[in-house]
């Protein structure tokens, strides 16, 4: 009887935990990895998020020969510039300032790495709309905390979701995992799990 086959998260986000968990994936380990995530000159958004998912992914499966590794990397972008994660208050606030009353789009780069080596990558891009945030309403984002660990400053299954005027795309990958381009990822590399196992 052949092993069952492992999967190993690359992430120590828990919205791409539970996103997996909808589609009936529990993976068999959780090995968030450590890699420099600074853009190089001149890289586009769409570059940068495919190069740190599969960088990800590549750096956690050679902690664990003989699985598949899933990685995924999101970035939000306002014209050229890329909102990363904030590093406080203020630099949320500054985020915030800018999405406020305006198009942004989110990019979510995702890589799943077999247990030969083979490494297959996809890129979701979608694009949100956001109301023209009150002095008030970005304060009691900024007070919410939900700005922490969050591109862009938010989080948009969280309160922040009732500031998008519209959104064009996958919503599950600006959550931080496109389940379509996921599940087609690992199974085009020969990943199989049924529901419940």
């Amino acid at each position: 009887m052949t092993a069952p086959l492992r999967l190993v998260l690359a992430s120590a986000s828990p919205r791409r935990l539970d996103l997996l968990r909808q589609i009936g994936l529990e993976p068999d380990a959780v090995d968030p990895p450590d890699i420099d995530e600074s853009p190089l000159r001149d890289e586009t958004t769409r570059l940068l998020v495919e190069r740190l998912a599969r960088g990800k992914a590549a750096a956690v499966a050679a902690r664990h020969p003989g699985a598949y590794v899933l990685a995924a990397d999101t970035l939000v972008a306002v014209g050229r510039r890329i909102l990363s994660k904030p590093v406080d208050e203020a630099d949320a606030r500054r985020m915030l300032v800018l999405l406020s009353g305006r198009a942004h789009r989110v990019l979510t780069g995702v890589a799943a790495t077999a247990p030969d080596g083979r490494t297959a990558s996809r890129i979701s891009e979608t694009r949100l709309h956001v109301k023209r945030l009150t002095p008030a309403e970005i304060e009691g984002h900024i007070a919410s905390g939900d700005w922490r660990d969050a591109s862009g400053a938010y989080k948009i299954h969280r309160g922040f979701g009732a500031f998008v005027i519209s959104i064009q795309g996958s919503y599950t990958g600006v959550v931080g995992l496109p389940l379509y381009e996921t599940k087609s990822l690992l199974e085009g590399l020969g990943f199989r799990r049924s529901t419940g196992s």
